[in-house]
């Protein structure tokens, strides 16, 4: 399973991920039972925004088209077609739609478990005024999710 191809993107809209609810913006996860790498695969509505979150694992970015703003830490950076953001473990960041097209990223990780910490919220509906859930793990080869 060398190749995904087609990776079929979906809605933003899982009631298991109250903390992330973009019910416009679409994704995808893909990874390989022989690598340990994983890829996300994402498309940012206009006006959508990844919300602030940190992984013990190293990320990088590649920003396929559109225009958007990645914070890393305390920096804000201005993104488009051809940039790459490194986010070492660790690093709050996230990435927030500012143009009128769709923003198509890739998240690339040196692992096939990713885990992750929200700091703060897209909140699904009827869960404004909850914390962020605790942190988890995703193994992307079985789908399986473990507290942290």
């Amino acid at each position: 399973m060398g190749v995904v191809d087609p990776l079929e993107l979906q809605p933003l809209a899982d009631p298991l991920d109250p903390d992330d609810w973009r019910p416009s913006s679409r994704w995808a996860l893909a990874s390989d039972p022989r690598a340990s790498l994983a890829v996300i695969v994402e498309e940012i509505a206009p006006g959508d925004r990844i919300p602030l979150h940190r992984h013990r694992i190293d990320e990088v970015l590649l920003y396929h088209s559109g225009t958007a703003e990645v914070r890393i830490g305390e920096e804000t950076f201005k993104v488009a077609a051809g940039s790459i953001a490194f986010i070492p473990a660790g690093e709050p960041h996230g990435t927030t739609n500012t143009g009128d097209e769709p923003v198509h990223i890739r998240a690339v990780f040196p692992s096939h478990l990713v885990d992750i910490e929200y700091l703060e919220r897209n909140p699904a509906p009827g869960t404004e005024g909850a914390a962020p859930q605790p942190p988890v793990s995703y193994d992307t080869r079985t789908g399986e999710i473990t507290p942290l």
